[in-house]
Order: structure tokens, then C-alpha cells, then sequence
């Protein structure tokens, strides 16, 4: 069987790291994970050539709203969010998916969120994309509801305007990203706060405390100049490679039917870093 990462671009991705080492683990020995580089234009092409020797694919940017095109079903989340990370394409199918949330979730209670005798509290969300539609699932399901979106156009935020009404999620949303210095502000106090933007893009921003939860989506280069300020501020910072390991298990699990080999596929993650860095 045959699976792939598609983005674009794509070149840096270590989803292949990790499918690998679950492929491994798992016995899989006649299953391969491949990278290809494509963008929105060429996802219906390139998913219409594939044949039944392929079990999956993993969607990175920018492919995870028009993934939904492409897909002949979908998840209640993938449907919510309005963005999917995953075509799942055994038996005929072309089911999609959105792990992004799995990923965040685990990422997120790792770093004691959400957990059993905890507050709340509130949470910041910076960006308005697919991932930062993931993120406002995911601090749904963690029973967080005072969260407040920070964007560069409020006009411009409409699909996760739709996509939070699909949640059951009433986030605040401005355009405080605009201005490093009302998006410092506007964390000042939160709870949780979580990245999805760009490498660079979060940079000038601060604002993060002792009593903040950091999770920043970017992992390379790590830190990120925003997740070394907040550290130095004494927040609790997680590297987005927390999320990447989750949710590629929960990929993994949709794409093979087994259940994903945690401490296996970590342990290739943290010596592809190691060898990166």
C-alpha cells in the first residue's frame, strides 16, 4: 500500500519520518510513505490518478479547505471545521478528515489543559485558517469557551467565522493582529494561547505569562522567536511537534486500521530533530 504527504511546499515536511516509523512498528513492510509537492490546482488531478494501491493521503498547506472538493464523504469534524488534513482512499473510498484537532487536543493535554479539576480560563487563538479552525475544535472539546481569535482582517475571517458557528464555538474575533502591540495585549492574561501562524509572522508578539499554556504550530526553526519570549516570560510553551506526533497517529490509525505505535513513531520524530539541528 502507498500513502503520501501533499503540500506545497512540502520539502521540509517529516510526516514521512513518522508514517515510516509506524509502518515499521507495525509490521507494515509492504506499505510506503511518500512526500509530493502540490497545490490547490493540482489536488483533484493528482487524487483522480491514484489507484487502489493507495490507502491515504496527508494534506498540509495549502490543501486543507479544498480537500473537502476532493472528498466524496466526510467527517462531522472535518465538515465543522471546514478543513481536513486527511484523505483517507481504502477500499474506493475518498473519505476526509480532520486530525488537526486530535493533534492539537493531545498537544494541548500533555501540557495539563483540560484535564480533571482545571480551570478553564481563557484562550487566545492567533490566525484564521484551517489550522486555526482545528484549534477552536479542539478547545471546544477541552470545555474551553472564552476564546478570543486574532486576525489581520476581520472581513477576511469569514470561513472561520463559519466555521466556529459549525463548532458551537462564540469566539471574539478582531483584527489585533494587525498591531504586535494590541495582539500583546490581547494575550496578556489568557490561559492558553495557540499560533497557527506562519514561521515569522508571530515574531514582535509577547504577551504570554506564567499562568499561560504557549502551544506554537511551527516546529522548525524551534524555538520560534515568539515561543522563546513567552518561555522567558515563565509560560508553559509547547512545540508544535507535540501536534505533529498526534496527529499523524490518528492518521496512521485511519489509514491502516491499527492503532498507532506512539512511542515508536516519537522516538524517529526526536531523532530526525536531533539530526536537523
Amino acid at each position: 500500500m502507498r500513502a503520501a504527504v501533499l503540500g506545497f511546499p512540502v520539502a521540509h515536511s517529516l510526516s514521512p519520518v513518522l508514517h515510516t516509523a509506524a509502518y515499521a512498528a507495525l509490521g507494515l513492510d509492504d506499505w510506503r510513505y511518500e512526500l509530493h509537492e502540490c497545490d490547490e490546482a493540482g489536488l483533484a488531478g493528482f487524487v483522480a490518478g491514484l489507484d487502489r494501491e493507495w490507502a491515504g493521503l496527508s494534506l498540509t498547506m495549502p490543501l486543507k479547505r479544498v480537500a473537502l472538493d476532493v472528498a466524496a464523504e466526510a467527517s462531522p469534524l472535518a465538515m465543522a471545521t471546514g478543513a481536513a488534513n486527511t484523505l483517507v482512499l481504502r477500499d474506493g473510498r475518498r473519505f476526509a478528515d480532520n486530525t488537526d484537532v486530535a493533534g492539537i487536543a493531545a498537544a494541548l493535554q500533555g501540557a495539563g489543559v483540560g484535564g480533571a479539576g482545571t480551570e478553564a480560563g481563557r484562550a487566545v487563538v492567533l490566525g484564521a485558517g484551517g489550522t486555526a479552525q482545528a484549534a477552536l475544535a479542539a478547545l471546544h472539546e477541552l470545555g474551553i469557551s472564552d476564546v478570543d481569535v486574532l486576525v489581520r482582517s476581520v472581513e477576511r475571517a469569514g470561513e472561520l467565522r463559519a466555521a466556529a458557528d459549525r463548532i458551537g464555538s462564540a469566539p471574539a474575533v478582531s483584527d489585533a493582529l494587525a498591531d504586535p502591540t494590541r495582539a500583546t495585549a490581547a494575550i496578556v492574561g489568557a490561559h492558553v494561547v495557540i499560533s497557527t501562524l506562519p514561521s515569522g509572522a508571530a515574531d514582535a508578539i509577547a504577551g504570554a505569562g506564567p499562568d499561560t499554556v504557549l502551544l506554537d504550530v511551527v516546529y522548525a526553526p524551534w524555538p520560534t522567536r515568539f515561543a522563546a519570549t513567552a518561555a522567558a516570560a515563565g509560560a508553559q510553551v509547547v512545540s508544535g511537534l507535540e501536534m505533529l506526533l498526534h496527529q499523524a497517529v490518528a492518521q496512521v490509525e485511519l489509514m491502516t486500521r491499527r492503532t498507532g505505535p506512539v512511542a515508536e513513531m516519537r522516538a524517529a520524530l526526536d531523532e530526525a530533530i536531533a539530526v536537523r539541528t
